[in-house]
């Protein structure tokens, strides 16, 4: 497999350059990258120490490293370009195209994205966390009619990750509710969940994929042979036509495009960053 160096700069956090340039990259097969991180670049000795790792990577792989960046200081970034790279600047790619439309030059101060504003959307946000947390596995029924949704599905179907990141990222009181081998008698709602099956979202996988989980977590069990995967699927997944219970299977998404699909399909109220 082809290799390639590819380097996120940033005198911040480097979330942002991470995050788009990670997204371009995985439209590209069959290489493996090889990743360098730098964030709080704010001297220009720490600019020369990336440079010079950039220049000695591209002389041991004969070819410019690939740089993306989210840099706002003018003169970093000219130093940055005469290195042996190639650069994709995010801000600079965007911000000529808005000075001219709004008429106002850019105020060029690092990490405004990730300001902490002390807002009621924030408070939202934290409270969000925490509601994720003491309702996490149906621990406290008292408090589940108070959820915005409902995540339900089997063990080990990555319900509690996507409950704390629908609260992080969007302010969602999300609670979640695991089915056990005593809920599946017949194909029918727990009752602690049947005033609140409108609020219900379920999560799915193939069986050898839950299968693969369980395993690591208890080897050799029952719990995780595959038929005992496969027989708690098809109750679930019958229960959710049964009951018209939204679902996305999750063999193959991540918990960021999960909770994303909730939200839009859910029609929930977002309460992100100072909305």
């Amino acid at each position: 497999m082809m290799q390639r160096s590819v380097f996120f700069l940033s005198d911040r956090t480097g979330i942002t350059a991470e995050t788009l340039g990670h997204s371009l990259l995985t439209q590209f097969d069959g290489i493996e990258w090889k990743k360098h991180y730098a964030s709080f670049l704010d001297s220009a000795a720490k600019a020369q120490a990336v440079i010079e790792q950039i220049n000695t990577i591209a002389e041991q792989e004969g070819q410019p490293a690939l740089v993306f960046s989210t840099l706002l200081d003018p003169v970093m970034l000219a130093s940055i370009r005469r290195a042996d790279c190639v650069l994709f600047d995010f801000f600079e790619t965007c911000l000529g195209t808005l000075e001219a439309v709004l008429q106002q030059p850019p105020a060029r101060i690092p990490g405004r994205s990730h300001v902490l504003r002390q807002d009621a959307s924030y408070f939202r946000r934290i409270a969000a966390i925490q509601y994720a947390l003491n309702s996490d596995d149906g621990a406290n029924a008292k408090i589940l009619a108070d959820a915005d949704v409902i995540v339900v599905g089997v063990s080990r179907t990555g319900k509690t990750p996507v409950c704390v990141y629908l609260a992080l990222q969007y302010g969602v009181l999300a609670a979640n509710y695991p089915f056990t081998p005593e809920d599946m008698g017949a194909i029918q709602l727990p009752p602690l969940l049947q005033p609140l099956r409108k609020k219900l979202f379920g999560l799915t996988l193939n069986t050898s994929r839950l299968q693969s989980i369980r395993e690591e977590r208890y080897p050799g069990s029952h719990y995780a042979s595959f038929a005992e995967c496969q027989r708690e699927l098809q109750w679930q997944n019958e229960l959710y036509r049964q009951f018209d219970i939204p679902s996305i299977n999750t063999t193959d998404v991540s918990i960021e495009e999960i909770s994303a699909s909730i939200v839009n399909r859910a029609h929930l109220e977002r309460r992100q960053h100072g909305t």
